[in-house]
């Protein structure tokens, strides 16, 4: 089994953490059916369209 010999640093470990405070968040895009913003290489989530083609059934809002 592996166990640690030694206890990992409060910097050791913050170092390898530290990738988290540089990561960007995810852009959006418009969707080109809609005009809503959404996540790139993703279903609209507003009208359902993907690639020019309606992927998922969206209920119409009442």
């Amino acid at each position: 089994m592996g166990v640690p010999k030694r206890r990992v640093s409060k910097a050791r470990k913050n170092k390898r953490r530290s990738i988290w405070a540089k990561l960007d968040a995810p852009s959006l895009v418009e969707c080109p059916h809609c005009h809503e913003l959404k996540l790139a290489h993703r279903v609209c989530g507003h009208c359902g369209y993907y690639k020019g083609r309606e992927a998922v059934k969206v209920a119409a809002e009442e």
